[in-house]
């Protein structure tokens, strides 16, 4: 599809709506979507797919705006949900209760009574412990909780550590060894039923071999499972398709994915999940800020923009790159220079590039950090008493706000002073 945020007549546009127009409605900073750009997203992933009839559920992780669940479940998405208040936004969007898949490590009681109550598609277990409690749990509750066993592959996606998910000593799923011992015993327990298997190794992943990789391991499992008499109908292969977030990045094509994904399931009569989250969101968002003031001094260029790390942590957290450009065009003779971009939280952490080319930019001139549309906003802090930034949605000439920046009051009603303090 087309670049869903580019320049016309010099200005940078969002679909058919100015964002400097928007800049001016809303203030900066604030987060930009592109609906064109995630439903385009969704349908060449489906598309893709579709010979395999899959359930794509969406990662909720990635960017849990109730509206953008609403648009994705429009389309016809389930959701991948890794607590109870996103299993609750997921509900609240419209997206049906046998849609839904359930991960993560550290799942209550609480949580996982919510979840057999709302009677979802499935949950998929990470632990003999957490099989354990969700015995207990469904046989209280008088029903069956339908389960995949998540196995951890030992597999290496590459990538920077802190998302990397599928390796040997990483806290996610049962290890490979003790997957079909923990099958069995799913069978074995009350309130149980071990429907299939589920693996993620990592949710950007630029070549397809480690998928290879972790597909061969969970349909060998599979047979080995079904040799011992035990039911697998479903296989869940999680998320892992990425964008290119500078130029040179790689990106696997959903069709080469859908291939590889034949290759490893088409003769085993099973019914396939997937779990995509920043393939559908990342480059359909921006998140957009003024610069407040530039440094110039010996020799080196500081521009201090207004957005931080609290509203983007991915620099900061995993040294991650995005791409930015100014909103208005610079002229076609502007020449770049060596310089760094910076937010007003004190951190020096809160550093978004370094030494990176950069166009003249004055103060008060709009910036555009690109491909922020997954685990932008929904990694976002208020440290420093910084209000979350807003988040507008575009569709065609159209544009809403979807999230309110907060004024400082209503951050300071979440606080209580006890009465014994005075005042």
């Amino acid at each position: 599809m087309s670049e869903p945020f580019a320049y016309r007549n010099g200005e940078m546009f969002a679909e058919d709506v100015a964002v400097a127009r928007v800049a001016a409605e809303v203030g900066t900073p604030f987060y930009l979507y592109s609906a064109a750009s995630f439903a385009g997203q969704y349908r060449a992933l489906a598309d893709a797919l579709a010979p395999l009839d899959p359930l794509i559920c969406y990662a909720v992780k990635a960017n849990s705006n109730l509206a953008v669940l609403r648009l994705f479940a429009g389309l016809g998405a389930g959701a991948d949900v890794v607590s109870e208040g996103e299993l609750r936004r997921a509900l609240a969007a419209g997206v049906p209760a046998g849609r839904i898949v359930f991960s993560g490590v550290g799942k209550t009681r609480a949580e996982l009574d919510f979840a057999v109550a709302s009677d979802i598609h499935q949950i998929n277990v990470e632990s003999v412990s957490e099989l354990r409690r969700l015995s207990a749990v469904a046989r209280d509750a008088g029903r069956a909780a339908r389960v995949a066993i998540r196995v951890n592959p030992d597999v290496d996606a590459g990538g920077h550590p802190g998302i990397s998910t599928g390796r040997e000593g990483d806290k996610f799923g049962i290890a490979r060894g003790d997957a079909v011992a923990a099958y069995r015993l799913a069978a074995d327990l009350p309130g149980i039923e071990p429907v299939g298997l589920a693996v993620h190794i990592g949710s950007k992943i630029e070549e397809l071999e480690p998928s290879r990789s972790a597909f061969t391991r969970l349909a060998r499992l599979v047979r080995e499972l079904r040799a011992e008499g035990l039911a697998v109908r479903r296989v869940d292969l999680g998320g892992g398709l990425t964008i290119p977030y500078e130029a040179g990045d790689a990106a696997v094509s959903p069709r080469d994915y859908a291939a590889a994904v034949r290759d490893s399931f088409g003769a085993l009569d099973v019914e396939l999940a997937f779990e995509p989250g920043r393939f559908l969101v990342g480059a359909g968002g921006v998140l957009v800020s003024s610069v407040v003031y530039v440094k110039e001094g010996q020799g080196h260029r500081i521009v201090i923009v207004d957005a931080a790390m609290n509203d983007l942590i991915r620099p900061a957290l995993y040294d991650a790159f995005h791409d930015i450009v100014p909103v208005r065009e610079p002229p076609a003779n502007a020449v770049p220079s060596p310089g760094d971009i910076v937010g007003p939280v004190c951190e020096s952490t809160d550093t978004f590039a370094r030494e990176r080319a950069l166009p003249p930019l004055a103060e008060g001139e709009l910036v555009a950090f690109k491909t922020a549309g997954a685990y932008g906003a929904a990694m976002a802090s208020t440290y420093n008493s910084r209000p979350l930034a807003p988040e507008v949605l575009v569709s065609g000439g159209r544009h809403a706000v979807i999230r309110k920046r907060p004024s400082h009051a209503d951050l300071m009603a979440l606080d209580a002073v006890p009465d014994w303090l005075g005042g």
